[in-house]
């Protein structure tokens, strides 16, 4: 049997339904959403030049300290190798250079590079011709692999990627480095750590490894390209 409602019941199921009419049409409150964190501005990327630029050897260095090792390392030297005749060509547009030098041009213990090397000895001029000759000799063998070549990709704002051919071997590294453009033309500086071995080489020693050359080499590089 139906129920049958009071006009006082129908009036407040009635405001009821209103109120749940009204709920209904109200638009959800938002989800709070958190505010990302602005990105750090990228590096800035040096304004292409136009045109090739050639490397100036005149400006323009690569030094390698070379570490003596084994038990009587302290009757040894530390060293710094140089080369000073650098040739090649950057094209800023590209992002590549190419660049190679003569090993039997170059030179052993520069004074000042020794100085800036942090090396506080300055080896005889005797000394300093024996250290070239094993070097290239029985080291680099430098007759029948003469040349160093180097072939360079920029990667970033402030990176490369860096080709090493060296005794008939090729090998690459990721290289940070400095960049800088102004009249004179675009500078490149940085350090990179490279091992002998990694190019077939077998570093100097003598007394059954008692007195050796570290495997390890330091370089450190700036060029100029105008």
């Amino acid at each position: 049997m139906p129920t049958i409602l009071s006009s006082r019941q129908r009036a407040a199921l009635g405001a009821a339904g209103a109120l749940l009419a009204l709920a209904a049409c109200r638009a959800p409150s938002p989800i709070p959403v958190a505010t990302p964190a602005p990105a750090a501005p990228a590096a800035p990327a040096l304004p292409p030049r136009a045109g090739t630029l050639a490397i100036d050897p005149a400006a323009s260095l690569i030094a390698i300290t070379v570490r003596r090792g084994g038990p009587l390392a302290r009757l040894g030297h530390d060293h710094v190798v140089a080369a000073r005749t650098i040739a090649g060509s950057v094209d800023p547009a590209q992002g590549r250079a190419t660049l190679r030098f003569r090993l039997d041009e170059l030179t052993v213990d520069e004074s000042a590079l020794r100085a800036e090397a942090g090396l506080d000895t300055q080896p005889s001029a005797e000394a300093i011709a024996g250290t070239r000759r094993n070097m290239l000799t029985r080291v680099l063998d430098a007759e029948h692999y003469p040349w160093v070549d180097v072939v360079i990709e920029r990667t970033g704002a402030a990176a490369v990627s860096a080709a090493v051919t060296l005794h008939g071997v090729t090998r690459r590294y990721d290289v940070p480095v400095r960049l800088a453009q102004d009249a004179a033309g675009l500078r490149a500086s940085g350090t990179l750590a490279l091992r002998q071995t990694d190019f077939g080489l077998v570093p100097f020693a003598v007394l059954g490894g008692a007195m050796a050359v570290q495997d390890e080499l330091a370089l450190r590089f700036d060029l100029l390209a105008r």
